[in-house]
């Protein structure tokens, strides 16, 4: 079956150019200039719109345990999400429980995943048990197509790793050309100031950011890079939020060395205050690392135009409000950790194209490109170029919309952008030739994403 789409800028992180888009079966076959006579089985209709590579959201968690309960979002219902969004490839965290092995890790994740997932679907291992038999595992999880490992500095007794642990898994990481991602929190100190704001009767939701400071983010990134330099191991910075850890990103990175890092879209646009709203709603904006002062946004914007953040994750990671942020009060520290949004994140990207923070270029590239070269799937995906999936987004720049959990799919009962105006909006979604997403509504079916075995980072020297 063919697809012509047709009167639209193509827009790729290299430039943009008016052109028609051939896609045969699940494939993109040719460019091809405007009104180019040719027919097709299907028509759709891009005049005065982008089409861009389908979003890549690098930083997943669908029914991720935590705390007891489960992030509420299953593999169905995130990946359905978001698609409505215009991401057409996840990769989310399978999580190694202490005593457990990075194989039997990895099964159990297929088999939550495998068959339900409605877009395509990657894995990154979390390693919370270093010892001689998991350090042999990485090497046959990067024949099974996943070469990322995140580790801890935060969660002392869940996920913690000492310093000396990171070395050897970064030693293991540096031997099979894979990549280390890392929480990057002095989790010992964090969890003494979290003891003693206990203590003294300070339980609400602003405590747990105020006891998180940026300067334990800070330090620790450092200590992280410090590590990576000392091994030679490749290094990627998740949800990196201050820019005290920037600034450590920044350095490293101009020496050459081989450290990347990604922000969320929750560190753009949200704040403490929101953690501070009364009544308990800033139960809603707690995660980790938690949400800074607003003078921090400025300097992640900078970061994502000089290319020292790369990339534009969502950490996805909901918990409903009810019965399970809830589980928190009386104690901040028992709060869920996580922010839903999976759904709007290519939305909330275009604001910085509208207010002139980035490029219509940058934007493609944060959300598509980069994640597709970090992560081993270029160019196969993140990039409308003949040979490649015909994963496409047909985006709408002119459309006001509002965001609201009145109106978004993912499996969560509020919305951390409640009432956000913005501009732009996701018009029609193509995953692998297939559209899933038009106007009239959603088409895809779990079942139809397919696992990426994914080939090593394409940036490393």
């Amino acid at each position: 079956m063919t697809l012509l789409i047709k009167g639209g800028l193509v827009v790729n992180a290299t430039g943009a150019v008016a052109a028609d888009v051939l896609v045969d079966g699940e494939k993109i076959a040719a460019l091809l200039a405007p009104g180019f006579p040719l027919q097709a089985d299907e028509v759709v209709d891009a005049a005065g719109k982008y089409v861009i590579p389908g979003g890549i959201d690098a930083h997943t968690h669908m029914e991720m345990p935590f705390g007891g309960t489960f992030s509420a979002d299953t593999f169905a219902t995130g990946t359905t999400a978001a698609a409505w969004g215009g991401t057409t490839t996840i990769i989310d965290f399978a999580v190694q429980a202490k005593g457990t092995s990075l194989l039997s890790t990895l099964d159990k994740w297929h088999a939550k995943a495998d068959g339900n997932c409605a877009i395509d679907y990657g894995f990154h291992m979390i390693i919370s048990d270093v010892t001689d038999t998991s350090l042999k595992e990485m090497e046959s999880c990067v024949e099974a197509g996943v070469n990322t490992f995140k580790m801890f500095m935060a969660y002392p007794g869940v996920f913690y790793a000492t310093d000396g642990e990171i070395l050897r898994a970064m030693q293991k990481a540096r031997e099979t050309g894979s990549t280390i991602m890392m929480h990057a929190e002095n989790g010992i100190a964090i969890d003494q100031l979290v003891a003693q704001a206990l203590a003294s009767g300070r339980t609400e939701p602003v405590e747990h950011g105020l006891t998180r400071p940026a300067e334990l983010e800070g330090e620790a990134t450092s200590r992280a890079i410090t590590l990576a330099r000392v091994t030679g191991s490749p290094l990627y910075i998740v949800h990196l939020s201050a820019a005290q850890a920037l600034d450590a990103v920044t350095k490293a990175r101009d020496t050459g060395q081989n450290v990347f890092a990604e922000t969320c879209p929750q560190y753009l646009y949200l704040s403490l205050e929101d953690l501070a709203k009364p009544d308990f709603e800033g139960s809603k904006y707690v995660a980790s690392p938690p949400l800074r002062p607003k003078e921090h946004q400025s300097e992640l914007w900078r970061g994502l135009r000089t290319n020292d953040l790369s990339v534009v994750s969502t950490d996805h990671c909901p918990f409903c409000f009810k019965d399970q942020k809830e589980l928190g009060r009386g104690d901040f520290s028992k709060i869920p950790n996580g922010i839903p949004g999976v759904e709007h994140r290519m939305d909330l990207l275009h604001q910085g194209v509208v207010k002139g923070e980035i490029s219509v270029e940058r934007w493609v590239e944060i959300c598509s490109t980069t994640p597709a070269r970090m992560f081993g799937l270029y160019p196969r995906k993140g990039v409308v170029a003949p040979g490649a999936d015909a994963d496409l987004v047909v985006y709408d720049p002119k459309p006001r919309q509002t965001i609201s959990a009145a109106t978004h799919h993912m499996n969560v009962d509020y919305s951390a952008y409640e009432g956000m105006e913005i501009t732009g909006r996701v018009d029609t979604v193509l995953s692998r030739g297939r559209v899933v997403v038009d106007g009239s509504g959603f088409h895809g079916s779990t079942g139809h994403g397919r696992f990426l075995s994914r080939d090593l980072n394409q940036y490393l020297v």
